[in-house]
């Protein structure tokens, strides 16, 4: 019994010592064996660069206040009608030819030609002949234009819910409702100086307006104050439509370029899309736009009147004397003025509100 209890205690205690010998291989060595010899899984790779380099994007809107919105709104729309101003004048003038002239002997001079003659006869500046009220009605004008849209918008959209907003249709809807209604209010806001403007890059030769407020004082005293707000209708009739079109195709197309190309710079989408938008309102809507010119000048000026009807005899009258042609009079000089206007404005107010939304939240 004590040999082969001691042969046991050997054998067993000689197991032990050659299974720690030898790495535990008798006494579940094949265990630790494999679980040495197992691959550890790879690590994670890491993240693209974009996503490392990707901030939460801000909207510029929300970080400037309403000064900063209507400082921004009223540059921009000053800063692009300054550039643009000798065309602005050169579509006024083809605009109201068939309101002083004998239609059967009216003239037609290109673009070139009208330019020529305006450089010959009333010299170089007159290209910028009522600029300084052109400023002057801009500057509340796109200022409330484009404060009016951004409110406009945060209220559609609210009112349509969040369930909306990844809804293409809802967000054209609440684009070209909330730019007709911007529209609206800012041509609402500021008439008055519009027709100023407008008698004032009419005048040719013959100074009848000898200024700014000259031209206020002289309609007062001669129509009325009810004379600085004539062809209001026809004006709101026209720029609800225009700035609803023009709104909704720019943020449209805007979105649809940042979709497809995300790294093109935001300026230059900008003045793309604004151009592409400003053709767009403009021929849906240029008939109006004559039509409220022809009634801002009727009878001003010495002029005589010609129509003494509203809105709509007034478009009747045109297509019996001039034809269908005749409500598109000036069309030519308005396109080389709104593809540069439209996409300045735009791409001015989005820099601008980069620039002070910088300022406002310093990094």
């Amino acid at each position: 019994m004590n040999v082969e209890a001691r042969v046991g205690v050997v054998m067993e205690g000689g197991q032990r010592a050659l299974g720690s010998a030898h790495g535990g291989v008798l006494d579940g060595g094949p265990r630790s064996f494999f679980q040495q010899q197992q691959p550890s899984p790879p690590p994670p790779p890491p993240p693209p660069p974009q996503q490392q380099l990707k901030k939460p994007s801000l909207n510029p809107q929300s970080q400037i206040g309403t000064v900063q919105q209507l400082l921004a709104g009223g540059v921009a729309g000053a800063f692009s009608k300054t550039c643009t101003a000798p065309l602005a004048r050169l579509t006024i003038l083809f605009q109201v030819q068939g309101m002083h002239t004998d239609v059967a002997a009216l003239s037609k001079p290109s673009i070139w030609q009208e330019a020529s003659r305006i450089a010959n006869e009333e010299g170089f500046r007159a290209f910028w002949k009522g600029n300084m009220v052109t400023i002057a009605h801009r500057l509340p004008y796109s200022s409330v234009n484009f404060y009016a849209y951004e409110r406009y918008k945060s209220m559609l959209q609210s009112i349509l819910g969040e369930n909306s907003k990844g809804s293409a249709s809802a967000g054209l809807c609440v684009h070209f409702i909330g730019g007709g209604m911007a529209g609206i209010t800012a041509a609402s806001a500021t008439y008055p100086l519009d027709l100023v403007r407008t008698r004032l890059a009419a005048q040719r030769n013959t100074v009848y307006y000898r200024g700014i407020w000259h031209a206020f004082n002289t309609i007062c005293r001669e129509e009325g104050f009810l004379g600085l707000y004539r062809g209001l209708g026809a004006t709101l009739l026209g720029v609800g439509p225009s700035i609803a079109i023009s709104f909704s195709v720019y943020e449209s197309l805007r979105s649809f370029w940042q979709y497809q190309r995300p790294n093109d710079a935001t300026v230059m989408v900008s003045l793309a899309c604004g151009s592409l938008s400003g053709i767009a309102s403009s021929t849906a809507t240029f008939p109006l736009d004559l039509v409220r010119r022809r009634m801002q000048l009727e009878g001003a000026g010495g002029r005589a009147r010609i129509y003494n009807c509203g809105l709509f005899g007034m478009f009747g009258h045109i297509m019996r004397t001039e034809g269908f042609c005749g409500l598109y009079r000036g069309i030519l000089p308005e396109y080389y003025k709104v593809v540069p206007s439209v996409g300045i404005v735009f791409m001015t107010y989005e820099t601008l509100k980069m620039l002070l939304s910088r300022i406002s939240t310093p990094d």
